[in-house]
């Protein structure tokens, strides 16, 4: 070899594993970085780093939980996952792509309308079921998706005269699809234009569904609420629930199965709201249905600030996801706060100014797992391109002085 090629080479050498070096590297600190694995929901969360590493670049495993906000290096609308060791990666999402589910064991990601669903563990995605269904609630066991499915036309056909020939509405599915095999089935609970919401019973043998009936409810936002079992056993019992009531989320079945909660609010109805304040000055309250029979039972709850969900249960009382009610949504505040009798309140998780869609993995909701430590995330858990980036400068810094030095030793 020869010995004016020998510095090429080692330079070579260098350089691949500086860069090899820089590869590793985000993983290494954010291991070291993170905490402890813990089950429990963190108590407070707080804004990732603008170069936080992604899922699929650093996978962190099984969520703890779930937020969105614009305040990444995206600037817009993004998924950030903490792990239950501590560690956060930013789950990006589509433009226009609405807030997708949590698996119940905080393993799986299911996008809305994408169709596919991102592995936690591993960071991989794959289709798993037709895109264009809006996903609605996990079945308790995590083996089934509650879903709609859209059959309105894409587009209104006219005749010669300019009458119009079709109506683009027609009442949408309710169906559960298995999203790793792909399976779906239609169940039959009725008529409805289209479905805002839905309730898996806690033991999974019944399932409540909210939407309008028909067009002229979805104009008006007037909602019906079915009880139904999934089965194939058909309704059990539905109500009317009309413009200023709705199903709670997806936590509204009480622990014991024998109540459903409800949102109900005194304000401007939506279709008449002037403006975003104006919505967010409603007062709320919640209130429960017989879950054998749909009769009211019990006394409502009030709600202080602005109610969004009810997600989980915490000694009998309510866990409701709610918003302060600024009108501009970077100075918007979101927590978790479980309600008890006369609106007595327990403030169980706070996060940053801006921060919406607060997702917990139903596992940690089902045994109340709350009040865990307040993770902060790692500013070494970065992307493998950004290490190499800052390598690259060190390399010619390094280069610089061994060239310097071989001059000064050759004179």
């Amino acid at each position: 070899m020869s010995m004016r090629r020998a510095p090429a080479i080692a330079t070579f050498i260098a350089a691949a594993a500086i860069i090899l070096v820089a590869a590793q590297t985000p993983g290494w600190l954010a291991g070291r970085r993170d905490a402890a694995p813990a089950d429990v929901v963190p108590s407070r969360v707080q804004d990732p780093w603008l170069w936080q590493a992604t899922v699929g670049q650093h996978p962190v495993g099984p969520a703890s939980m779930l937020f969105f906000t614009a305040h990444t290096r995206y600037f817009e609308s993004t998924g950030v996952v903490v792990g239950r060791g501590g560690g956060y990666r930013l789950l990006p999402i589509n433009l226009a792509e609405a807030p997708g589910l949590l698996s119940p064991d905080g393993r799986w990601y299911l996008r809305a309308g994408i169709g596919s669903l991102v592995d936690l563990r591993t960071g991989d995605e794959r289709r798993t079921h037709q895109p264009g269904l809006n996903p609605l609630a996990w079945s308790p066991d995590g083996k089934l998706v509650l879903a709609s499915k859209s059959n309105d036309d894409d587009v209104i056909t006219y005749g010669p005269d300019n009458q119009q020939l079709n109506d683009p509405s027609k009442p949408d599915d309710l169906l559960t699809f298995d999203p790793r095999a792909g399976t779906e089935r239609v169940l039959p609970v009725g008529t409805f234009a289209s479905h805002t919401s839905a309730a898996w019973s806690p033991d999974g043998s019944l399932l409540a569904v909210v939407g309008p009936p028909d067009s002229a409810a979805e104009i008006a936002e007037r909602q019906r609420l079915v009880v139904a079992d999934p089965a194939g056993g058909g309704v059990r019992w539905q109500v009317d629930l009309g413009e200023r009531r709705m199903l709670a989320g997806r936590g509204a079945w009480s622990p014991d199965g024998q109540r459903i909660a409800l949102l109900a609010y005194d304000g401007c109805a939506t279709p008449r709201c002037t403006d975003t304040a104006e919505v967010l000055r409603r007062s709320w309250r919640i209130e429960f249905l017989d879950a054998a029979t749909g009769n009211p039972v019990g006394d409502a709850l009030p709600v202080p600030g602005s109610a969004v969900e009810l997600v989980a249960w915490q000694n009998g009382d309510p866990v409701v996801e709610r918003q302060s009610p600024e009108a501009d949504h970077e100075k918007r505040r979101t927590d978790l706060a479980a309600i008890a009798l006369h609106g007595q309140e327990r403030v169980l998780l706070t996060a940053p100014n801006g921060v919406s869609d607060l997702e917990v993995p139903g596992d940690l909701l089902n045994r109340a797992a709350f009040g865990g430590p307040e993770p902060r995330p790692s500013p070494f858990a970065a992307p493998p391109w950004l290490y190499a980036a800052l390598a690259v400068p060190l390399l010619f810094a390094v280069l610089a002085l061994v060239r310097r030095q071989r001059r000064r030793t050759g004179q």
